[in-house]
């Protein structure tokens, strides 16, 4: 019950009038927020895992949120859930763990050190690409594990030994293909579509 109380407040903190507002009168950007749920919810389909909850897969939720912004993000993450609900065999009982750890806790997570390196970091284009999309993707992938493996050990579900050895070792193993995969999207978007990039300001990142 807490966990939906959880998830319910972090999806409430995204919600902007303006926001929402200029969504409702764009469809470039509605097609965006779409386009992002259906190429995340079929990206997650893309897992591995032995024990129940212990999943393994690409988050691309730092691309998503360079892309979009951190709130059509959350927004793009909730339907890609639902999707997920709706098409696959995931019971609606698991829909608030996965926001909670898989979607929203990320994509704060990416905006969160995207800032830190806006404000601490020169504003140049090979540190956009490198740290602000790759090392910060490959940092929230591996934090995703850690995050999620502590939640299931306090839960009791199971004990350390084993999520040392079934999830939290695959910390170090995901961050290269996470940093990998959202680094590549990024490189892509900005060389040929830099307007697409909500974050990516051509005028800062270009003009160094």
């Amino acid at each position: 019950m807490w966990l939906l109380i959880v998830m319910a407040a972090l999806f409430a903190a995204t919600i902007n009038k303006q926001t929402y507002a200029t969504l409702i009168v764009r469809p470039a950007r509605q097609t965006g927020v779409f386009a992002c749920a259906l190429c995340l919810a079929l990206m997650w389909q893309i897992k591995a895992g032995i024990l129940e909850h212990l999943d393994i897969h690409i988050l691309g939720l730092t691309a998503v949120t360079l892309i979009m912004g951190w709130r059509l993000a959350c927004l793009s993450g909730l339907l890609a859930g639902l999707l997920l609900v709706s098409f696959t065999e995931m019971p609606f009982s698991q829909l608030p763990e996965l926001l909670v750890f898989s979607v929203f806790v990320p994509i704060y997570l990416s905006y969160g050190l995207f800032l830190l390196c806006y404000k601490f970091l020169p504003r140049h284009f090979f540190v956009y690409i490198f740290v602000c999309a790759f090392l910060c993707a490959g940092a929230v992938g591996a934090a995703k594990i850690l995050i999620s493996g502590g939640y299931y050990y306090l839960l009791g579900l199971y004990d350390l030994i084993t999520l040392k050895e079934n999830y939290i070792f695959y910390a170090v193993i995901m961050w290269f293909p996470e940093a990998m995969l959202n680094g590549m999207t990024i490189t892509l978007l900005i060389t040929y579509r830099p307007h697409w990039v909500k974050t990516f300001y051509d005028q800062e990142y270009l003009n160094k």
